[in-house]
């Protein structure tokens, strides 16, 4: 194995949290709500606490913690199931669409948390391959009348042909439309697949200057999902340290975070009962710092316990 899982899976939460934090200090007068932390923390205490998807457990933390769920919060939320289930890709398939028809989701958001959901598990089984990515999650996402696979082609196209990025911003477009968003974000990681900080950097250079709607409502930032996607795929050593201690203020979220992301490996091995404040599986204080390393996980969780 490339990175541990455990790096990975940190990986995802802390490069959404970097993200998404870049691309706010980018654009201060049109601050977000952080709608990243506020999305992932519900729906991964639920599967840590359960040990399982419980979809009536699940909607009702939800209900708890947040009153309304904008597209960016809903695609953020599955984002602990992609993880979880990452090494099954039927269940990843039939849990993420049952979690979406319970929030009556769109078929944009739904294309979407599909197209997300299957790069993280292919990251994660180490499967991932930039020249058949695209036309696997075209055929994860199956028939649909979204845009969304349409525009996925477009980016395989564009990376085939080695395009530029005046073309790439012509082709794709820097609009609202969440379509276009998803597409921009997968362009830039594939591009840049192997690093995590030119990959954001770029994708927050493209970010509108001013705030990005679809239709009414908030749309999550390039940013963020290019962020989640290349911290999946490269781990949290690919996540430079100078940012997490410049944003430090602003990421007081990491600890939390890193300790769900930790617990949330170790019971997808199959280990019983975690607890998220187990000195088993401590906080990683500092990246700078030798005595906190992530937990290691190799085991599928189907041998040590079924799921």
């Amino acid at each position: 194995m490339r990175y541990l899982l455990g790096s990975r899976f940190r990986g995802a939460f802390l490069g959404g949290l970097v993200g998404e934090t870049l691309a706010q200090s980018s654009q201060p007068k049109h601050p977000s709500a952080g709608n990243f932390a506020q999305s992932v923390v519900p729906g991964a205490t639920s599967l840590i606490k359960l040990g399982k998807l419980d979809i009536d457990d699940w909607l009702e933390i939800y209900q708890q913690k947040i009153t309304y769920l904008e597209p960016s919060k809903i695609i953020f939320a599955t984002i602990p199931i992609s993880l979880f289930f990452h090494e099954n890709p039927v269940k990843l398939h039939q849990n993420l669409l049952r979690v979406l028809k319970d929030w009556d989701s769109d078929l944009e958001i739904r294309d979407s948390t599909l197209a997300i959901g299957y790069a993280i598990a292919q990251s994660l089984t180490e499967k991932l391959h930039p020249q058949t990515l695209i036309p696997q999650i075209i055929a994860f996402i199956g028939e649909t009348d979204t845009s969304i696979p349409q525009n996925l082609l477009k980016v395989n196209n564009l990376l085939e042909q080695r395009a530029g990025l005046e073309r790439v911003k012509t082709e794709l477009g820097s609009q609202g439309k969440l379509s276009n968003r998803i597409a921009i974000a997968f362009y830039y990681f594939l591009s840049t697949l192997e690093d995590f900080s030119l990959a954001v950097l770029r994708s927050i250079r493209h970010e509108k200057i001013g705030q990005q709607y679809c239709g009414n409502v908030y749309c999550p930032n390039i940013s963020t999902i290019t962020a989640v996607l290349s911290g999946t795929y490269n781990g949290t050593t690919s996540i430079p340290v100078t940012w997490r201690l410049s944003l430090t203020r602003e990421l007081s979220q990491i600890p939390q975070v890193l300790e769900l992301a930790d617990a949330l490996a170790t019971t997808w091995s199959g280990v019983y009962k975690p607890g998220l404040n187990s000195q088993e599986f401590p906080n990683e204080e500092s990246l700078m710092s030798n005595e906190k390393i992530p937990p290691c996980v190799y085991a599928a969780p189907r041998v040590i316990r079924a799921r």
